[in-house]
């Protein structure tokens, strides 16, 4: 269960927006903030930074299209189409203006939100992703290099390949999440067995794993769409967050090339920021939000 600052469960409920079905999660009071989670993860990713933003703001957490308990349509996948689920939502909610926190594919979804809807977003903070169209993907190479910083991204050719994932993944969806979690992280034990049995539930349902290969499926469009993007550059604050272990002060380098106004930080972690130092990133993220409304 997700609770705010006091111990209160957070409120839940569905929108149907962009075409689709979006679960979210929202607490707390204050200008808004939407919580942009990656994969292979759910919107419960955030559960340990809610009750640290809660007492300042109010927080949304959605369930991205296809994943965690929203719904799981055929297509629209693309980081474009996945932020225009996020707007469209906010703005029912009754969010004229935001802050928007991703990590990982949430945070490349919310570069494309504070791209197309600029007048809407007043602040970035971008965790541990890497761009499709300025890197991302270089790490499928095989080289020394990637192999030797633990950034051989094997995965990404693998999951492209149509039909062959979705035959071997389908009744081992645990063992290649917990794999997939515990690998990129500096604290392995972060991952907990809530956290890793709520992922489990959620792509084992029909058509989970399909939508999750569908966000990998779309990254020659998404690099074509941030390289769109890329020619006019961000004019809000952004934050670019980084784990030692993983990405790291590349996150920093990638958004200056998206945006004038950046400062990085750089944690002793892995790739899960929200789950394995949920206190240090509060201490950096609350800052920031503040002095960027």
């Amino acid at each position: 269960m997700m609770s705010d600052h006091d111990g209160t469960p957070v409120r839940t409920g569905r929108a149907a927006v962009n075409g689709t079905s979006l679960h979210y999660r929202t607490a707390g009071s204050g200008p808004a903030v939407v919580l942009l989670h990656g994969v292979p993860k759910t919107g419960y990713h955030w559960r340990h930074l809610v009750p640290r933003l809660t007492p300042h703001h109010t927080v949304v957490v959605p369930d991205l299209r296809g994943l965690g308990d929203s719904a799981r349509p055929a297509d629209g996948y693309d980081s474009a189409t996945m932020s225009d689920d996020i707007a469209e939502l906010m703005t029912r909610l009754g969010h004229e203006t935001y802050a928007v926190v991703g990590e990982d594919w949430g945070a490349v979804i919310g570069y494309q939100l504070a791209a197309r809807h600029r007048d809407h977003v007043t602040a970035l903070v971008f965790a541990e992703a890497l761009f499709p169209g300025f890197g991302f993907e270089d790490h499928n190479a095989l080289t020394p290099e990637n192999v030797s910083s633990g950034m051989h991204l094997w995965h990404l050719g693998f999951y492209f390949q149509p039909d062959i994932p979705e035959m071997l993944i389908a009744g081992h969806e645990r063992e290649l999440i917990t794999y997939m979690i515990k690998n990129e992280r500096s604290h392995p034990d972060t991952a907990t067995p809530d956290a890793l049995d709520e992922y489990v539930r959620c792509y084992s349902m029909p058509g989970g794993i399909r939508a999750m290969l569908a966000i990998y499926r779309a990254i020659l469009v998404d690099a074509e769409q941030n390289r769109r993007a890329a020619r006019k550059k961000l004019d809000v604050p952004v934050l670019a967050l980084g784990g030692s272990a993983f990405i790291g002060d590349r996150n920093e380098s990638q958004m200056r090339l998206m945006a004038h106004d950046v400062t990085g930080h750089v944690f002793d972690a892995g790739h899960d920021l929200a789950e394995e130092v949920p206190d240090e990133m509060a201490d950096v993220v609350l800052p920031f939000l503040a002095t960027s409304k």
